[in-house]
Formats: C-alpha cells, sequence, structure tokens
C-alpha cells in the first residue's frame, strides 16, 4: 500500500444478473492530486464509482480512507465521509435558488427557523472563491450548464469533501469553460483535495491530471503516471489492442458529383432556424460543423419532422413533402439518433430487444405486429453486427454502458432500412474503440448507398467521416465544403467569420 494514499480501494467485486462488473479491481488515490479513471464504455468505471459512494453495495473487498476501513451504504453516508461526486448531468435542483441548492439538507437555522440571510451570504461568499459573482437567489435554471457544475463542485466542497469526484464534467463545456474548470480542479488540488477525473477527452487527461487508473471489462489494467504513459500506449490498455485497429477506419470517400439527391431542403425554416438551403445525396456522409448553438441539432429536429417546418419546401426524391411530425418521417425512410440518448433515446426499463424493434414496429402500424421469433432475430441479427456487449437481448438496456447503448440506438434505427440516417453527437460520452466501431458502420452504410448525416463537437471524427461539410453560423448555413476544403483550420476561419465561400447551388 502507498504510504500517502487518502483513499485506497483493494480486490473490489461487483456483480449484476448475469454481468460480473467489478473482478479484483483496485484504486489508490492520494490527497492532493488529481486521478484520472479511464477505460472503455462498460469496463467498470461507473460501477467503482457507484460503490465508493455507496449507490451500490459491494459484493467483496475492502475500502480505506486515510489508513481507516470504511463501509458506505449510501450517498449520504458517502457525503458525511468526505467524498463528493459532481456528474455529468447535474443532479442539482433547477427550481430552487442557487443559494438553496448549496445549502440543501443542511440550512442554518436562527429561531426556528431557515436563517436565509445567512444562507445567501455565505453562498455569494463561497462563489466568490470560484470566481462566480452571481445573483444567489436566482434559480439555479437561469444559469448555464457550465455555471451549474461550478456551483456544484462549491456545494460538494463546502461540505468539507477530501475526495471529489468529476464524472465526465466537460462533455457540454466550451474550451474557455473547460479551462476555467481546470483552474478550479488546481486549486483545490493545491487545498488538498484528491480529485478522480473521468472522461474520454484524452486531451484533458494530459492536460490537468497526475496519474492514471485504467479499467477494461471489469477489471483492473494499471495505475500510471500521466507524463511517463505515451497517448497510444494508454489507448492500448483502454481497448486492449494496438492503435493501429482505430487507424484502420478508412476516411470519408470523396463525393460523387453524379450521386442522387435523396432530399433537398429549400429556404426552410422553424421556430428556431430559418432559411436553411441544402441537399443530401444518397451514399455521401454530409456533416454539419459549427459552434453550439449555431444551429446544427434543430436542422437534425427539422429533417425529422420533430420541428415542423413553417416556411420553404423539403422534397423528397424531388417530391415535395410536408414532414409533419417523426412518423412521417419515418415513413419517408428518415432515422434520427438524438443527441439526448437518455430523454429521448433509450427506453431504460425495456429490453434491448423491445428496443430495437420499437421504430420498426411503428414504422409498420399496430395492424402488422412484429412476433416474439421475428423480433428475436432482428435483435440477434444486430448484436451479432454492432458488437454490441450483453448476455442476451432480454437484458434491460437501462444496465448497459453508454456506448453499448449508443449501439443499440444505431441498430433501432438500421432496423427500419432507412435511406437517411440522422447521427447527432453519436459518439458523446463514449469509449474510443466503440466511437471507432460506429464510425467505420457510418462510412460502411454510405458506401452501401445510404444518405447519412453526421454532427459533432469533435472536429477530428467529422474530419474523418464526412465527405461534404456544411458550416454553421448563428443558426444558418455559411458555406459548403468538400474535397481537400474540408480541413479544420478552413473550418474555424469559417466559423469565426473568415475565409467563406458559400456555395451559391445549394
Amino acid at each position: 500500500m502507498e504510504q500517502d494514499s487518502l483513499l485506497v480501494m483493494e480486490h473490489i467485486h461487483k456483480r449484476f444478473p448475469g454481468v460480473v462488473a467489478l473482478n479484483d479491481v483496485q484504486f489508490r488515490l492520494r490527497a492532493g492530486e488529481i486521478h484520472a479513471l479511464l477505460g472503455e464504455n462498460g469496463a467498470g468505471k461507473s460501477t467503482l464509482i457507484k460503490v465508493l459512494t455507496g449507490v451500490e453495495h459491494l459484493d467483496g473487498g475492502t475500502v480505506t480512507m486515510e489508513g481507516t476501513p470504511i463501509s458506505v451504504k449510501s450517498p449520504l453516508e458517502a457525503q458525511r465521509q468526505g467524498i463528493s461526486t459532481v456528474y455529468q448531468e447535474v443532479n442539482l435542483c433547477p427550481h430552487l435558488s442557487v443559494a438553496e441548492n448549496i445549502y440543501a439538507g443542511r440550512e442554518p437555522i436562527k429561531f426556528c427557523k431557515i436563517d436565509w440571510r445567512t444562507i445567501n451570504q455565505k453562498s455569494k461568499e463561497l462563489l466568490k472563491q470560484f470566481d462566480l459573482d452571481i445573483d444567489v437567489t436566482a434559480k439555479l435554471d437561469n444559469y448555464s450548464v457550465a455555471v451549474q457544475q461550478m456551483i456544484a463542485i462549491a456545494r460538494a466542497v463546502d461540505v468539507q469533501a477530501k475526495i471529489l469526484i468529476l464524472d465526465e464534467p466537460t462533455s457540454s463545456l466550451s474550451t474557455a469553460e473547460v479551462e476555467k474548470l481546470f483552474q478550479i480542479m488546481s486549486m483545490l488540488k493545491d487545498r488538498g483535495l484528491g480529485i478522480v477525473f473521468v472522461t474520454h477527452f484524452l486531451d484533458q487527461v494530459y492536460a490537468v491530471t497526475d496519474r492514471i487508473t485504467v479499467l477494461r471489462n471489469g477489471e483492473y489494467v494499471g495505475t500510471y503516471n500521466t507524463a511517463e504513459l505515451p497517448k497510444v500506449e494508454l489507448i492500448g490498455k483502454m481497448i486492449g489492442k494496438e492503435y493501429e485497429a482505430l487507424e484502420s477506419t478508412p476516411p470519408a470517400a470523396a463525393q460523387d458529383s453524379e450521386a442522387e439527391e435523396f432530399l433537398r431542403l429549400e429556404h426552410a425554416g422553424t421556430g428556431s432556424i430559418s432559411d436553411v438551403s441544402f441537399s443530401l445525396k444518397r451514399g455521401e456522409v454530409s456533416g454539419f460543423s459549427g459552434l453550439l448553438g449555431s444551429g446544427r441539432s434543430e436542422i437534425a429536429r427539422l429533417l425529422f419532422g420533430a420541428d415542423r417546418h413553417t416556411s420553404g419546401k423539403v422534397c423528397i426524391e424531388g417530391k415535395e413533402c410536408s414532414l409533419k411530425d417523426p412518423l412521417e418521417a419515418i415513413r419517408h425512410g428518415i432515422a434520427f439518433c438524438s443527441e439526448n440518448r437518455k430523454t429521448e433515446g433509450i427506453i431504460g426499463d425495456l429490453t434491448i430487444r423491445e428496443n430495437i424493434i420499437i421504430a420498426l414496429q411503428a414504422k409498420r402500424g399496430l395492424g402488422r405486429v412484429i412476433g416474439y421469433s421475428e423480433a428475436q432475430q432482428i435483435a440477434d441479427r444486430f448484436i451479432e453486427e454492432l458488437a454490441i456487449k450483453t448476455p442476451s437481448a432480454d437484458q434491460q438496456i437501462k444496465n448497459l454502458s453508454g456506448g453499448n447503448q449508443q449501439k443499440v440506438l444505431l441498430a433501432r434505427w438500421l432496423a427500419t432500412d432507412p435511406d437517411l440516417l440522422i447521427l447527432d453527437e453519436p459518439t458523446r460520452g463514449i469509449d474510443i474503440g466503440a466511437k471507432a466501431e460506429i464510425q467505420k458502420v457510418v462510412m460502411r452504410l454510405a458506401q452501401e448507398g445510404m444518405s447519412c448525416v453526421f454532427i459533432s463537437s469533435e472536429m477530428e471524427e467529422m474530419l474523418r467521416c464526412c465527405s461534404r461539410m456544411y458550416v454553421l453560423r448563428d443558426k444558418e448555413i455559411v458555406d459548403e465544403l468538400t474535397g481537400e476544403a474540408i480541413n479544420e483550420h478552413h473550418i474555424m476561419q469559417i466559423i469565426a467569420g473568415e475565409g467563406e465561400t458559400v456555395n451559391e447551388e445549394v
């Protein structure tokens, strides 16, 4: 055992029905360090955190904090032990004030009443330590996700945390907001906190962490000093194979100018975007690039009928149509994987099989019910084709890792045999191996003649996957790029308002 360890977890075992989630895992955290916990989805990271924070109970192993064995039975008990967690999706109360969120469950009392003056004053003083000068009496949902995360971290620290767990804290933040978070993390590190940093952004790991622990398939791979572990080796340890396997993903094929057009928008708009024009060809992966809020997701929702167009027109295979709702879009051969996997994608209490066939059943209608045998054949086919890690199609989808949930959603839409597949942030929050597999599937589908729309905040995968790129700014398409014009420097110039060469033919 390391003499300076703040936290030691040894021989950790956790089983779920049909699944060994953790098998003899160990983890050691020092005071005053930022320690990355990495691995593919399904590697056991989330389960290890749940065991540490009392969400799940141990099946075997020991947990020691500052040399004393502890047994955490609930998140509240974890908090009392000095273990605080800030999740990717901020778990505060949006309709309460900032101050109420910070002091919820531990409000100071004066004359048998809650001392609101003290709560507001102390909240303001606390947030100033995080360079946040905001109205603490305003509702939490008045503020951006980035500010809400800072508030969650401030609350976590204020409850006398010794260990702070940050679970995918940067997935919804801008570059400037990430830099600000890193400054806060460094400040807390200097105060002696042990910080567990869970992320899929490897550049961020190397920018801010001291050590890395890697899990794979529920087992401990190793712990390494960040500065001494090359990124290529780290990826190999995470996925259990050489990095060259990822590099074998071919770049997007050049666009075919003679390809058949599947869909065209002409001056189309909804309540949130206006005057959008472009076309989608068969066999192409068309990317929509731009900053958050540029209109990428709004275009995806328009194409799927989730937001009905109120101006302009939509033409499919040369014929004007009105995509009044998603069901009509499905019947026109359009499929859509939303960026909000948890709220607009998976149905957690249903099985993998049920989640896969639900869109196909909607397309067929209630008069043609899919029987169990056919449903099982469809599920088994896509479980094999997409390498979905599960004991069986009867497993509830909520028990799968994020990457495998995403594959199930992809299977759901592929089962409808679509002509157009819209993917909005299909690889957000999933591991590098699953990302590569999904990218390969997308390009294979394009080669087979499917039209694909690909939206991602990760420029590298956009450049890898897309043969045509539409660049958006302020909810308008400002340029269309093909061939050698699709490069990161050029796209960044256009987003910044430089170097535009809008294709007037769209």
